[in-house]
């Protein structure tokens, strides 16, 4: 599988410099957690469970978390059950189908053993379990669960905890949970693939929404759990991992109280002003300054609930060439005693040491999401995969 990979060859061409590379289930676990880009939800009882996945994965979608927690009621989980295992043996039937990157996200560590067992050889399609409302105490159960599941199968698994309990988001309680969660992934490390932040669940705990004029960087005591999540668990010294950024809720909206996001200027560039309205129309232009502002904060990837999110999640985390020239001049093996230097595009100052580390995530995510042309933009990248 790659990135715009749904996407005409002849039109990769004219957009990238460097196009997305290739990447499968059985990848380096550092380049599946660059590649996850929009991980797309979808309930686990949906009935064309199996189509659904061949469609998303046709249409450009990498990821994807089959749920049997928060979206269906306590009283679909068996059925939900089975209707992943009967929607797995389906795809395995399936050779040659384009299939995403496929997790479970289940309820009780007891599922993780039960649920793999059942799937038989068809666990061979399944990446790895999503573990809700993790902390040291209820993670390490699942962890534990998972190591067991690997172990009797014989096939990788990978966690992709969920970050969203009371006690991460309260202040008199944050840092000792946050300490807790460290060493529990530290000691599954080689397990687990990303942590996956629970936005929507700290709003609950003060009865906030955020509005489609609002990122989750506007709700102050969301930002602040965002800020310290980072800083504790995503480092870059090597003791760090992954951190997705939180989902975006809204596909339309209907009526506005702010002026929208997006500037004007990209888009009569290129003339797709028609598809500036119709970002606006369907709340997107939040959606791409909270994917700017996950970027900048550090998170890599995002969860959806809409498979229209899923283009400006991956149009959003290629490279630009800019970017791409600036990181390839820092890590130059000339530049190993540091230094500062001018950015072969003559607007910034590259300074060795302190880049080091940016320029070096910027290179792996150029690996799975491809560098563009010089003159070509997110709007050339929204456009081109609208298209198809």
């Amino acid at each position: 599988m790659r990135h715009f990979g749904h996407i005409a060859p002849a039109v990769r061409k004219r957009l990238f410099y460097r196009e997305p590379g290739e990447f499968t289930p059985d990848s380096p676990a550092r380049l599946l957690s660059a590649a996850l880009g929009a991980t797309l939800y979808s309930p686990a009882t949906r009935p064309r469970l199996a189509d659904d996945v061949v469609k998303q994965g046709g249409n450009g979608v990498v990821s994807m978390v089959l749920c049997l927690e928060d979206s269906i009621s306590d009283a679909d989980v068996p059925a939900g059950e089975e209707n992943l295992v009967r929607h797995f043996a389906d795809l395995a039937g399936r050779p040659g189908a384009d299939l995403p990157l496929l997790f479970i996200r289940v309820r009780t560590p007891e599922q993780i053993p039960d649920i793999v067992r059942r799937l038989g050889p068809s666990v061979a399609l399944l990446s790895g379990f999503v573990l809700p409302k993790f902390t040291a105490e209820r993670g390490l159960p699942f962890l534990e669960a998972l190591a067991t599941a690997e172990a009797e199968s014989g096939h990788r698994l990978f966690a992709m905890p969920v970050l969203e309990s009371p006690e991460l988001l309260y202040r008199e309680s944050r840092v000792e949970t946050l300490e807790g969660i460290f060493r529990a992934v530290d000691k599954y490390r080689d397990r687990v693939l990303a942590l996956r932040l629970g936005v929507t669940d700290f709003c609950s705990s003060y009865g906030l929404r955020r509005g489609p004029d609002m990122t989750a960087y506007d709700i102050q005591v969301v930002a602040s759990v965002i800020s310290d999540v980072v800083n504790m668990l995503a480092r870059a010294d090597g003791t760090g991992f992954t951190v997705t950024g939180p989902v975006w809720e809204y596909f339309r909206v209907q009526e506005r109280m702010f002026k929208p996001l997006l500037r004007q200027s990209p888009f009569h560039e290129v003339q797709a002003v028609a598809l500036r309205e119709k970002l606006i129309e369907h709340a997107m232009d939040g959606l791409l300054r909270e994917i700017s502002l996950d970027r900048a904060n550090g998170l890599l990837g995002k969860t959806c609930i809409h498979p229209s999110h899923v283009l400006p999640v991956h149009a959003l985390s290629v490279v630009s060439h800019e970017e791409f020239s600036d990181a390839q001049d820092i890590l130059r093996p000339e530049r190993g005693g540091g230094g500062v230097l001018r950015s072969a595009y003559t607007n910034k100052m590259n300074e060795v040491k302190p880049h080091r580390a940016w320029a070096e995530r910027t290179l792996l995510r150029a690996e799975v999401f491809g560098v563009t042309n010089e003159d070509i933009g997110f709007v050339e990248l929204l456009a081109a995969g609208l298209a198809e």
